[in-house]
């Protein structure tokens, strides 16, 4: 399996702490984001990541190139990602669109277990991770589904009845639904607000005409960075998350 990371964006709602470097290669606890998004790929057997990079593209290739082990990873730069939306970072990257894969947003921090999950879920074509709580934001990217079946029926920020969980930023692909994404990508990006929306709104439309899947994953750990606040929460986080690690093996 090969993980597809879209971290391109600047994360502005973030303030100084991304006026030099994006969001990331913000430091949780020693490690950055991306390198314990990268960590948790490799403990999960994938080993092949694309890093869509944008925003000082120059420092993301500096400290992967510091790495050693964990998968293996190359970079695709965007060069709209200053007037387009995670859509077009994906176009950049549609030929990597196919077979069996991942696509994660590069905000977003998940447990070990939580990805365990993710890989292991064989449900065919397209999949999207959900969690659920009692209620939801505005920021919030929510999702109406089934709950027997899991079927997807509507995903958006602006839905505002039926809701009953939320996307975490992370969707796997199989059996033929990466090449089915990448069809939709391409057509979206040819219609007039291509360059202006979220990649999740052509995944609302799929499942609108043919079936998208959710995996819930209530009861696993996860944090999405994009104010100040989520930084210090991501931290504790992950403070504690390398707290059980070493306690796992002592």
């Amino acid at each position: 399996m090969k993980a597809i990371i879209l971290s391109a964006g600047q994360g502005s709602r973030l303030g100084h702490m991304v006026d030099d470097r994006p969001k990331c290669l913000i430091d949780f606890n020693g490690r950055t984001l991306l390198d314990r998004q990268l960590d948790t790929l490799e403990a999960n057997g994938v080993n092949e990541a694309v890093v869509v990079t944008g925003f000082h593209d120059d420092t993301i290739e500096e400290a992967l190139a510091k790495r050693t082990g964990g998968p293996s990873v190359r970079t695709i730069f965007n060069p709209f990602y200053k007037v387009a939306d995670n859509t077009g970072s994906l176009y950049m990257a549609r030929e990597e669109l196919q077979g069996d894969c991942l696509i994660w947003n590069g905000d977003t921090l998940v447990s070990t277990a939580l990805m365990r999950k993710v890989v292991a879920n064989d449900r065919s074509g397209i999949c999207v991770t959900v969690d659920r709580k009692d209620s939801y934001d505005d920021d919030d990217m929510k999702v109406i589904r089934e709950p027997d079946s899991g079927r997807l029926r509507a995903i958006g920020k602006r839905i505002s009845e039926g809701v009953n969980a939320e996307s975490i930023g992370l969707l796997a692909f199989r059996s033929g639904g990466a090449e089915q994404f990448r069809g939709a990508i391409e057509e979206a990006m040819r219609t007039s607000e291509g360059t202006t929306i979220w990649y999740l709104r052509v995944i609302h439309h799929l499942a609108q005409s043919g079936e998208v899947w959710t995996l819930d994953i209530k009861g696993e750990e996860w944090g999405e960075v994009d104010f100040p606040p989520d930084v210090e929460a991501a931290r504790e986080l992950t403070a504690r998350w390398d707290a059980e690690a070493k306690a796992a093996v002592a």
